[in-house]
């Protein structure tokens, strides 16, 4: 095989590779019909240049689910997922392992915030199915180089289980706004799929009835 097939070969593969990891961490968990399923929230930005669909099954009802994702923000419920990565970031996040009454109120407008000083705003509600908020993370003075929503998607399941979703969709508003975004998705991978987990295990170890002041549940 000549140097030229050789590299073009290797270069095939590691193009192939990539397009393969970038499919699993934009779709974990998901299904074909999840992936190509509208949900609300994707009216809000209709050009979309990267979707990202997550998801989970958790073995407890609806209605044991929703709180977890309902105190979602800092200085609220946090977003259990690796807090001490997002406190290297100054976000001060603290992951709650209990639902709390007065985190539970949330309405279209008000904001989440992911850092003390950065937020989102909750731009379409249904309480107990779905939360979507929009915003993005300026950049010191300049605006978020794109426009984004993240929508959490609550699903009763006939056998009386649920099934989680979260979708990322990013519309870019500058030429180098890939730049950024395609390299966060993979962070953004991370993070979701602890996140996720995080609210299975805590709706699921609650609904087991584990008793204690923290509902039997262990932050890790």
């Amino acid at each position: 095989m000549t140097t030229v097939a050789t590299r073009s070969l290797l270069l095939g593969s590691a193009s192939a590779a990539v397009v393969l990891a970038r499919r699993r961490y934009l779709h974990w968990g998901c299904t074909a019909a999840e992936v190509a399923s509208a949900l609300p929230g994707d009216e809000l930005v209709p050009n979309v240049n990267v979707t990202a669909t997550r998801a989970v099954s958790i073995a407890a009802a609806d209605d044991a689910v929703w709180p977890w994702v309902a105190q979602l923000g800092q200085g609220r419920g946090g977003f259990y997922s690796y807090d001490f990565l997002e406190n290297l970031a100054g976000c001060d996040i603290h992951s709650a392992d209990r639902i709390v009454p007065e985190w539970q109120s949330i309405a279209v407008g008000d904001e989440v915030k992911l850092h003390p000083e950065v937020g989102l705003r909750v731009a379409l509600l249904d309480p107990g199915t779905v939360l979507v908020l929009r915003g993005g993370i300026p950049m010191g003075a300049v605006a978020p180089p794109y426009d984004f929503t993240w929508a959490f998607i609550v699903r009763a399941q006939a056998d009386g289980t649920t099934r989680l979703l979260v979708r990322e969709r990013y519309e870019y508003t500058r030429r180098w706004s890939s730049l950024l975004v395609e390299p966060v998705q993979l962070i953004s991978f991370i993070m979701s799929r602890r996140m996720l987990r995080g609210i299975k295990r805590r709706a699921e170890q609650r609904v087991v009835g584990t008793s204690g002041p923290q509902d039997g549940v262990t932050a890790k």
